[in-house]
């Protein structure tokens, strides 16, 4: 282990220190994936849960220096967990049989470990966790929310894809068909890949949240709609949104509400990776 790892890990975890620390041992962890935990000073009682979920490139620390989720924790006073991919290229399994069902032994099951081994650890609200994850790390979010829907009470998607688009029954496959908006299912057979990852659940689901930039040329800007009609066959509501808002969060976006659990950001002349936003986030979220 690195010092700097053995560092990081040794750190208090009250808050006092508030630094990112690592947790190595968060219970079976069948990808080797990396936990790291941010604890704001002076964290309250029964606190939230952040988990946000690097790209493809990224790391924890990397996650944790270029989002703005610490400033946020430190505001808001809400555990932050940051996630690191074990994989080469540090990109997501998002593409395996393994990682598209619930506790099936991949990257998605170590992730909703180190969600269960935090709630336990800092005594915090199981009711208000929260996920958020950019390109690769949306991809996994979009999974998360699938395959562990009692785990999260609300999701936000940054340039991602819908659940099982990504399928190639390997770990680091790219699937150039959905990257390309060339997926030709129905919406019912987009919703299939939901009910999949967690066979028999009928509780209740995250809200959930999708940007994608309309001139996304690493991820097609069809893959918003693929989302959409996931997302809206899953929770049952009409694939037209019953409201929308021209020019919100900002100039060139526009916001669709599905449903109370479901809503769209579709940002006209963005290409990959919508910017992060934020304080949006935390309205979306609640916190």
């Amino acid at each position: 282990m690195k010092l700097s790892h053995l560092f990081l890990s040794l750190l208090p975890i009250n808050g006092i220190c508030a630094q990112l620390q690592e947790i190595a041992n968060f219970g079976s962890n069948p990808s080797k994936a990396k936990m790291f935990v941010y604890i704001p000073a002076d964290l309250p009682p029964n606190p939230a849960i952040l988990v946000g979920v690097h790209y493809c490139t990224g790391t924890g620390q990397g996650y944790y220096s270029g989002s703005p989720y610490k400033r946020l924790s430190d505001e808001r006073k809400f555990v932050v967990i940051y996630p690191e991919s074990p994989n080469s290229g540090g990109c997501w399994d998002v593409s395996s049989r393994a990682t598209l069902r619930r506790d099936g032994g991949a990257d998605s099951n170590a992730i909703a470990n180190m969600v269960r081994y935090a709630v336990n650890r800092y005594k915090a609200d199981p009711a208000r966790v929260y996920l958020v994850g950019e390109s690769s790390g949306s991809m996994m979010a979009s999974i998360l929310a699938a395959a562990y829907p009692d785990l999260f009470a609300a999701v936000i998607n940054y340039s991602g894809v819908a659940c099982g688009c990504f399928f190639t029954d390997s770990v680091a496959g790219w699937n150039s068909n959905c990257s390309g908006g060339r997926m030709n299912l129905t919406p019912e057979q987009w919703a299939e890949w939901v009910y999949e990852a967690y066979p028999g659940y009928n509780g209740t689901r995250p809200r959930m949240q999708v940007y994608h930039g309309s001139v996304d040329t690493t991820i097609a800007p069809e893959n918003y709609n693929y989302s959409i009609a996931q997302w809206t066959t899953v929770f049952g509501y009409p694939g037209v949104p019953v409201e929308e808002g021209a020019d919100t969060p900002e100039g060139g976006y526009t916001t669709q509400v599905f449903g109370k659990r479901l809503t769209g950001v579709y940002a006209k002349g963005v290409g990959h990776g919508v910017p992060v936003h934020g304080d949006e986030d935390m309205k979306f979220f609640g916190l």
